[in-house]
């Protein structure tokens, strides 16, 4: 089809304007896809003969307006260099604005506060692209095309009218209150926090109409915040009644019959190295010394596959969960307590059905032989790692000939990884004691050693090896079976240069000329800066230049481990993907033929999508322990360090405890500031005061908001 249009009427212009709008709305929900007349014809309902003339016709027009282009003949794809409507999801932030990201653009599309109409966060919406007054484009929300949420947490607001409320949200990327009449108070009273589901929002309206679902509590008390941090994000804290009725009829035998299928290693030594507070155990470790002087290493994992069968109750219900989530007080477990903690988890002193990778590496830790498969196995010892490391450091105790083995061959797999390109950040994290009612009697942080490195370089080499034996043949070919995939994009280069940049004023130096070399000076930066007072910034800040890891069924590699094929095997009892990866390994072990790729590659859609709530609900809960830690040091002043700098003000963190405070710049009443995006840096316009990512300020804590989980600081020398 030629791009010449037709002659068109005056008449139908109209029309086929229409259907042209159609269709465009039909091909951006995947700009990145070629379609034919016949699939945008059935995308869009115009299916008997007459119709599917106009949808031809109505591809001239956008094609002369160049709203779409032809790839090749008869074939259409969006034009994403025009502008036109467009689909993605929309992102406010705290004024009000938002951005809408859009598959296929390199920017996010803006969208003024005015121009939002009845989106919220997260929505997925149409919108109108043009470009303001010549400047960058903008766009106008012009139909929510699905709701993200229907059910926020709030508190209650019942002051201005006896016969309605309103529901405020805690969160303010929430641009809008709910408005609820009388009928639906549903027993809340004047400041309860609440969850209100979304009912109707009638054209014209201001405000949403709701109705009250749940009555959390008094703001601001412990098990009120958590569970709105729950309640916001969807986390269901109890299984329904059926899943935890099926999860207890389960079998919890060790039966002949099944371990006779297996290769059955329970006479091999045998253990595990976990946190000290854990209840469930994932993985273990066996060792022995083979007859030509090698070592076998047996990399254990739970058995989830076989308790959990697809189309189950439990499976669906893990499905949905897509992983345990981990907040300051308690966990969201993926799986009933009875799988997690007792039939699945590899206990002490107790026979265990699981999935195995055993490798024989000589004592360069080069491999001569790999095995994959289902195993039957017992655990002679749990270690906490504190127990592995004190082996580790000393030399004495039960098992730490075997602890230091496994730990040496470990050392010689993380040297040779990061030779090949892998990225060692190794940031520590932020942990609580708390006493009997939850309150946080002091902080700490987690930091990785010895022993945390050997489980970790162990659970690589399985993950690696497990991908490779799926993708690739004997000849290191591509088997192209479908598979799911750990993969990690290599950084935005526009992201690693602001980070060079940045460097350069602390005196560091980086090659980013191509990606080994990158991975070299991200190696030796993040290494110069230890110990440093920048060290926790700029290692935030290559955080930050990095892509994010996600699920997916094309393996374009793990850039941040170095590792071409790369998969989750080894912590099935915590995250959907690793039994989405045991049940296709064990189907190819089994001579299966690679399965439909689009049904894996939505399931791992999903999967990143819970990832990444979880880690958002993690984050939230330590915000609010830091805050409520902070509450009993309000008035009092610290040493901080700048952690983020932004139009309105600037974030301080406390170093020995982690916490983070608002500097807002009209607090900053001895000049006006400015803020400069180059040097991450604020700056007074009349006496040239500085304030600049990575400095060091002193600061007085002024107020401690449990309900916003928000830290307010002040800059205390300014006023002295």
């Amino acid at each position: 089809m030629s791009k010449k249009p037709k002659y068109i009427s005056q008449k139908n212009d109209h029309k086929l304007r229409e259907i042209g709008k159609t269709i465009l709305e039909f091909m951006n929900k995947d700009t990145s896809k070629i379609y034919n007349y016949k699939q945008i014809s059935d995308g869009t309902d115009n299916k008997n003969p007459r119709q599917r003339e106009q949808v031809i016709q109505s591809l001239h027009k956008l094609l002369a307006d160049d709203r779409i282009k032809e790839v090749e003949k008869g074939k259409y794809i969006v034009n994403m260099n025009i502008q036109g409507t467009l689909t993605g999801i929309i992102d406010f932030n705290q004024a009000g604005n938002a951005y809408v990201r859009v598959e296929g653009l390199e920017d996010d599309v803006f969208i003024h506060s005015k121009n939002v109409k009845d989106a919220f966060q997260g929505d997925k919406v149409m919108i109108v692209t043009y470009n303001y007054k010549g400047k960058k484009m903008e766009g106008s929300v012009l139909e929510v095309l699905q709701r993200h949420k229907t059910e926020f947490v709030g508190t209650f607001d019942h002051i201005a009218h006896k016969d309605f409320a309103f529901v405020v949200s805690d969160r303010k990327v929430i641009n809008t209150d709910i408005f609820i009449k009388k009928e639906n108070f549903n027993g809340a009273q004047a400041g309860d926090k609440v969850v209100a589901r979304m009912i109707g929002w009638n054209p014209g309206d201001k405000n949403p109409q709701g109705e009250v679902i749940q009555i959390l509590g008094a703001p601001g008390e412990h098990e009120t915040e958590i569970h709105s941090i729950l309640a916001e994000y969807g986390l269901p804290y109890e299984f329904p009644e059926e899943v935890q009725h099926e999860a207890d009829s389960i079998d919890r035998e060790i039966h002949d019959e099944e371990a006779q299928k297996r290769w059955d290693m329970r006479s091999v030594l045998t253990f595990t190295i976990d946190p000290k507070d854990a209840k469930d155990f994932d993985d273990a470790l066996s060792i022995r010394v083979l007859e030509n002087g090698n070592w076998e290493i047996g990399v254990h994992i739970a058995d989830v596959s076989h308790y959990v069968r697809p189309g189950s109750l439990i499976d669906q219900e893990a499905y949905d969960r897509a992983t345990s989530v981990y907040l300051v007080d308690r966990v969201v477990p993926m799986l009933p307590e009875i799988l997690s903690n007792d039939v699945c988890s590899l206990r002490p002193h107790e026979d265990k059905y699981t999935f195995s990778a055993v490798f024989e590496l000589d004592a360069e830790a080069k491999i001569h032989k790999q095995w994959f498969g289902r195993t039957v196995t017992h655990s002679d010892h749990r270690f906490s790692y504190e127990e592995a490391q004190e082996r580790i450091e000393t030399g004495q105790g039960e098992l730490s000939e075997e602890i230091n083995t496994l730990n040496t061959l470990a050392k010689i797999l993380r040297q040779q990884r990061i030779k090949d390109g892998a990225i060692t950040f190794d940031r520590s994290e932020v942990r609580f004691n708390l006493d009997e009612s939850n309150e946080p009697i002091g902080v700490y942080f987690k930091v990785s050693k010895e022993s945390n490195h050997l489980i970790e370089e162990f659970m690589l080499l399985a993950n690696r090896k497990v991908s490779e034996f799926v993708s690739l043949t004997k000849k290191k070919e591509s088997t192209n079976n479908t598979f799911i995939y750990r993969i990690h994009d290599d950084p935005d280069p526009t992201k690693l240069e602001a980070l060079r940049d940045f460097v350069t004023t602390f005196g560091y130096q980086m090659n980013i000329s191509n990606s080994k070399q990158t991975t070299q000076s991200l190696n030796t930066l993040l290494k110069s800066i230890k110990g440093k007072p920048e060290e926790n910034m700029i290692e935030t800040l290559a955080m930050r230049s990095m892509s994010k890891a996600v699920y997916s069924t094309d393996p374009i590699g793990h850039y941040g481990l170095g590792f071409e094929y790369y998969s989750h095997f080894t912590s099935p009892i915590r995250r959907y993907p690793d039994i989405i990866a045991h049940r296709l390994l064990q189907h190819y072990l089994d001579g299966g033929k690679s399965p439909v790729r689009e049904e894996v590659e939505e399931k791992a859609k999903h999967c990143s999508a819970r990832e990444r709530l979880a880690a958002d609900a993690e984050r939230e809960s330590i915000k609010y322990m830091q805050v409520k830690f902070m509450e009993k040091h309000v008035g009092q002043t610290f040493e901080g360090v700048i952690s983020g700098v932004a139009e309105f003000g600037f974030w301080v963190q406390i170093p020995e405890n982690g916490s983070e405070g608002l500097i807002k710049l009209r607090d900053l009443t001895d000049d006006s500031y400015q803020y400069d995006q180059k040097t991450h840096a604020v700056y007074g316009s009349r006496h040239g005061r500085q304030f600049q990512l990575g400095d060091r300020v002193k600061i007085r804590v002024m107020k401690a908001n449990l309900i916003q989980k928000q830290l307010d600081f002040k800059i205390e020398d300014l006023d002295d």
